[in-house]
């Protein structure tokens, strides 16, 4: 009389005397049925299955399935992986009024959301006390303003002042050099 043939632990290719789970067309030993990503034991009855290896949930909505932080619904085609979340191609946009696509393309954050370098500017830059415009560079600090380094000049006689250089301030807080301020 034949005797059927023992299954094999898909998971530690020893044969199954005692205990056997099957899943995903495979035997394991009940401990060895194990998460794919995390290594750690499956007991619960709901799990994934990623590329035929079993996935627990925590780490198939961690890693694996990827959730569009813009729509918050399943991204299932290309995904975009930026800001430490996933999301839908068409979703990963500037939050700033211009609202363009950012995949690919240079972005700033600012409060977990992603903007375009000019948005970023225009919105968030500080203001130069001098010309007004957003700075995107280095800047200088002085007479409680930032400013561009050429920016930084003397309103009547419209010299450099230099960093060293002694300075006051008229009344609309613009620097006046110390040759011009009597």
């Amino acid at each position: 009389m034949a005797h059927p043939q023992a299954a094999t632990c898909f998971g530690c290719k020893e044969e199954i005397k005692d205990k056997m789970l099957e899943a995903l067309d495979k035997s394991w030993h009940p401990e060895h049925f194990a998460c794919k990503e995390c290594k750690k034991r499956i007991a619960e009855n709901k799990f994934h299955e990623s590329e035929g290896l079993p996935v627990c949930t925590k780490c198939f909505e961690s890693k694996i399935q990827a959730i569009c932080a813009g729509c918050r619904k399943l991204v299932t085609e290309k995904v975009v992986r930026a800001l430490g979340k996933a999301w839908h191609l068409e979703h990963f946009i500037c939050s700033g009024p211009c609202k363009q696509q950012l995949s690919g393309k240079t972005f700033v954050e600012r409060n977990g959301k992603p903007y375009c370098s000019a948005d970023y500017e225009r919105l968030y830059a500080p203001k130069c006390g001098g010309c007004k415009r957003a700075i995107a560079e280095q800047a200088l600090s002085a007479l409680d303003n930032k400013w561009h380094k050429d920016c930084f000049k003397c309103k009547l006689c419209k010299d450099p002042i230099g960093v060293n250089s002694k300075f006051r301030a008229d009344k609309e807080k613009q620097p006046i050099c110390e040759k011009c301020g009597v």
